[in-house]
C-alpha cells in the first residue's frame, strides 16, 4: 500500500480524486493501491525548554543560555491533531512506500518531515513537487516523483530556521523580560520580528526629529505653460543618487549638472524674480526622445502583498490567506514564492491558460491564435528556483468572495499585460532663458498604449514631478515672448512612516530604499523573513501591541519604541545582519553552506548577547502598556448580545483595516468585510447588525 500525506484535507481530497481513491475512511481515503491521508498545517513543534530538562522551566536568568545538547520534535497538544496523528502512524507503520505531497516549499517539507519521524516510517519516501492543484498539475507530479533525498538541503535549511528562532526567541525573550520587564510584561524578541519593529522606530525617530528646511522654487508661465528653472544638484543628491542605483559616484560634467543653486531664503528668490521680470522668455532647445515601457512584472507573493495593500487596503496577513484560497481552489498556482518570473516550460502551456480566462476575452482573443511573446523579463529559468511567479491555472473561477474576485483579477490582468507590446511614448522636453537663468517643462505622450489598455480603468500612477502625460503646444526654438514669473515658498518633507506595502518592500531589501525592480531582485537574497512569514511577523507586532494603524501608517507603541531602545546588541535590530542569517539560509538549501555552522554561530551569538545584557548596570526598564479601556467597554455590550449567559469577555478589535477578515465579534461566524463607510460582517444578509464605523 503506498501512504500520500497531504498538508490539508482539501489538498488531500484533489490528490485522491486523481489517483482513483474514492472510500471516505476516518482520518484518510483509500483505494487503487493508495492511501490518502493529511495533517492539519503543523502537527508537530519543537520541545519546550523544559522538556530538556526540569530546571529550565522556571524564568531564571542564571539558566540562561539555553542551548540544548540535542533538538528534539513533539506532539502539538490538541486532542484533533493527536487523533490525526495516530491514523497517520498506523498508516505509515504498515506502507510499503510513503509520497509527500506537502506544500512544495521549505515549510511544507518540514511540516511532513517531522511527522514521518515521528510516526517512525521506514519505507521509501517519494517527494511530490507540484505548483499547482489542478488534475493536469497532480497528474504530471506524479509521473515525475522525486526521491526524498533529493530535498534534504530544503529540510535543513528548515530545521535550521526552527532552530534558530527557537535558540534567540526562547533565550532572548527570556533575557530582556527578566532584566528589562519588572515582572510584569512579557518583552518577546524574534530573530525576524525584532529588526522589522526597529524598521518602524527608526523610521519614526526619523520623523520626530525631523526639522523642515525652508526653501523657494522660480517658476514662469510662458504661453500657458509652466516652466521650471533647473536647479543644480548639490553633491549630497549626487552621492544619494549614485548609491539608489549602485553605480559609483562620478563627477557629473557641468553641462549634466547645470542651473542655479537651490533658493534656500527669500532675498535671493526675490531678486533672481526681479531679475527675470523686465525681460522676455525665449526657447533654446526642444526635444523629442521616444521610449519604450515593458509590462509590469508577474508577482511573487510580496509584490502581490504591496498591490493588495496599496489598492485595497487587505492587510499582508489578509492577501496571503486570499491567494491561498485562489490556490485551493485551483485557479491561481503556488502562492508563496519569491520570483517574479516563470520557466521557459510554462511558455507552451500559455495559450491555454489564456483560453481558461474567459472573463477576459476581450483581451485575450487578440492574442487567440498569435505566436505569443516570450520576453527574458518573463522566461528566465536562471531565475526560476523551486516555483514560479503566480499566475492563473486557466480553470475557470466559480464561487468566489469578493475579496478573492480583487486579487484573481490583478493576477489575470498581468498574466495578460505580459504578452503584449510595450507601451510606446515620447517625451517632449522645452528649454527656455530669460536672462541667461535656464527653465524646463517636460511633456508625454502615449503613441501606442500596447499592454496599458489593459490597465485602462486604472488611475495612472503619479508621473514624475513636471512631467505629464500630455500634449505640449507646439513649441518653435527661438521664439521669444512675455511671460510671468512666480517665486513659491516650500518646506522639505519628512520621510513617511511605513505602510504595510512600504513595510514588505524594506524586508525584502534589508531596509534599503530601491524603486529599481533589478536592483531589488539583487537584494532579495538579504531580504529579512521569507515571503511566506512576513505577514505573520507583522500580525505578531500588533498583536504584541508593539505596533498599532492609523489608517494605513503602521506606528510603534512606546512600547515597542522603548524595546528598541533597550536593545544595544545590532545584532538583534539591524534589518542587515538579519538579512545575511536569511542568505545563509538559502545557502543551506543550496548546499552551498554547511547547516551546523549556522548554528553554531547562532549559538554563539546567544551566548554574547546574554553576556552583554547582563553585565548592564543601568536602572533602565520598559513602561508597562495598560489595555485600552475604551475598547474594552466597545466589546463589552456586543458580547452581551451574542450570548444571553454569562458572556466571555471579547478580546480588543484590532484597530482600522486590521480588523478586516477577523471572525464577527457579534455573531461569531461571519468574517468582517470593508463597506463604503464602515466595516461590517459577511452574514449581514442572514440577520448579523454588526456594524463598525471608519
Amino acid at each position: 500500500m503506498i501512504v500520500c500525506i497531504a498538508e490539508k484535507p482539501s489538498v488531500a481530497r484533489d490528490i485522491a480524486d486523481v489517483l482513483g481513491a474514492k472510500q471516505r475512511k476516518d482520518g484518510y481515503i483509500e483505494g487503487n493501491g493508495y492511501q490518502v491521508t493529511w495533517t492539519f498545517g503543523h502537527l508537530c513543534t519543537l520541545k519546550e525548554p523544559h522538556e530538556y530538562t526540569p530546571s529550565w522551566k522556571a524564568w531564571s536568568l542564571s539558566s540562561l543560555p539555553m542551548i540544548p545538547p540535542r533538538f528534539g520534535i513533539k506532539l502539538i497538544e490538541d486532542p484533533g491533531i493527536q487523533k490525526q496523528f495516530q491514523i497517520i502512524e498506523r498508516l505509515m507503520q504498515a506502507a510499503d512506500e510513503i509520497i509527500n505531497c506537502g506544500d512544495a516549499g521549505q515549510e511544507g517539507e518540514l511540516i511532513q518531515r517531522w511527522v514521518m519521524q515521528k510516526a517512525g516510517a521506514h519505507c521509501p519516501v517519494k517527494r511530490l513537487w507540484i505548483s499547482s492543484l489542478t488534475e493536469e498539475a497532480i497528474r504530471e507530479g506524479f509521473a515525475k516523483l522525486q526521491d526524498q533525498s533529493q530535498f534534504q538541503s530544503l529540510y535543513e535549511a528548515g530545521l535550521s530556521r526552527a532552530i534558530g528562532d527557537w535558540l534567540l526567541g526562547m533565550n532572548a525573550t527570556r533575557l530582556y523580560t527578566l532584566k528589562y520587564g519588572q515582572n510584569r510584561q512579557i518583552l518577546s524578541i524574534g530573530r525576524v520580528q525584532t529588526p522589522t519593529l526597529a524598521l518602524i522606530v527608526n523610521r519614526q525617530q526619523e520623523i520626530e526629529h525631523f526639522v523642515p528646511k525652508q526653501y523657494w522654487e522660480l517658476k514662469t508661465v510662458y504661453r500657458d505653460t509652466t516652466f521650471s528653472a533647473i536647479v543644480r544638484k548639490s553633491d549630497e543628491e549626487l552621492a544619494e543618487e549614485a548609491a539608489q542605483s549602485n553605480a559609483p559616484a562620478k563627477k557629473k560634467k557641468e553641462e549634466d549638472n547645470r542651473g542655479i543653486p537651490p533658493i534656500t531664503d527669500e532675498a535671493t528668490g526675490k531678486a533672481l524674480l526681479e531679475r527675470i521680470s523686465h525681460v522676455p522668455f525665449t526657447v533654446t532647445d526642444i526635444s523629442l526622445k521616444k521610449g519604450n515601457e515593458a509590462p509590469p512584472r508577474l508577482f511573487d507573493l510580496t509584490s502581490l502583498q504591496v498591490e493588495c495593500n496599496k489598492k485595497f487596503s487587505y492587510s499582508a496577513d489578509m492577501t496571503l490567506k486570499l491567494i491561498q484560497s485562489l490556490y485551493e481552489k485551483k485557479v491561481a498556482t503556488y502562492p508563496r514564492v519569491d520570483t517574479t518570473f516563470l520557466s521557459d516550460d510554462i511558455y507552451p502551456k500559455c495559450p491555454k491558460i489564456l483560453e481558461g480566462l474567459k472573463d477576459y476575452a476581450a483581451f485575450t482573443s487578440p492574442l487567440a491564435g498569435q505566436k505569443l511573446i516570450k520576453s527574458k523579463k518573463v522566461f528566465d529559468n536562471s531565475k526560476v528556483t523551486d516555483h514560479h511567479a503566480i499566475i492563473p491555472t486557466g480553470v475557470q473561477p466559480h464561487g468566489l468572495t469578493d475579496m478573492e474576485k480583487n486579487v484573481f483579477d490583478l493576477i489575470a490582468r498581468r498574466f495578460i499585460a505580459v504578452f503584449y507590446p510595450d507601451c510606446k511614448f515620447s517625451t517632449t522636453t522645452v528649454t527656455g532663458k530669460a536672462d541667461d537663468i535656464e527653465f524646463r517643462v517636460s511633456g508625454k505622450q502615449i503613441i501606442d498604449p500596447g499592454w496599458r489598455v489593459i490597465f485602462a480603468k486604472e488611475p495612472k500612477d503619479d508621473t514624475k514631478e513636471g512631467e505629464e502625460e500630455s500634449v505640449l503646444p507646439a513649441f518653435t526654438k527661438g521664439e521669444s515672448g512675455p511671460h510671468t514669473p512666480m517665486l513659491n515658498e516650500k518646506w522639505t518633507q519628512p520621510p513617511k512612516p511605513y505602510t504595510e506595502a512600504t513595510l514588505l518592500r524594506a524586508m525584502e531589501t534589508a531596509g534599503k530604499l530601491v524603486d529599481n525592480e533589478e536592483l531589488r531582485d539583487a537584494l532579495k537574497e538579504n531580504g529579512i523573513g521569507r515571503p511566506s512569514t512576513r505577514a505573520a511577523i507583522i500580525e505578531t507586532l500588533f498583536k504584541r501591541h508593539y505596533i498599532r494603524k492609523e489608517r494605513k501608517s503602521l506606528i510603534a507603541t512606546p512600547t515597542g519604541v522603548e524595546l528598541i531602545g533597550l536593545i544595544r546588541e545590532e545584532l538583534l535590530k539591524s534589518a542587515e545582519l538579519t538579512g545575511i542569517w536569511e542568505k545563509k539560509l538559502r545557502e543551506i538549501e543550496r548546499h552551498s553552506y554547511n547547516a551546523k555552522q549556522f548554528l553554531d554561530e547562532l549559538k554563539q551569538m546567544v551566548g554574547e548577547i546574554v553576556t552583554s545584557v547582563l553585565s548592564d548596570n543601568t536602572n533602565r526598564r520598559v513602561t508597562v502598556m495598560p489595555e485600552e479601556p475604551e475598547k474594552k467597554k466597545k466589546a463589552a455590550p456586543r458580547a452581551k448580545k451574542a450570548t444571553a449567559s454569562a458572556p466571555t469577555p471579547q478580546p480588543a478589535l484590532p484597530e482600522g483595516d486590521a480588523i478586516i477578515g477577523t471572525k464577527c465579534p457579534l455573531c461569531g461566524k461571519g468574517t468582517i468585510l470593508k463597506g463604503k463607510t464602515a466595516y461590517g460582517c459577511s452574514e449581514w444578509k442572514n440577520g448579523c447588525t454588526f456594524r463598525k464605523p471608519f
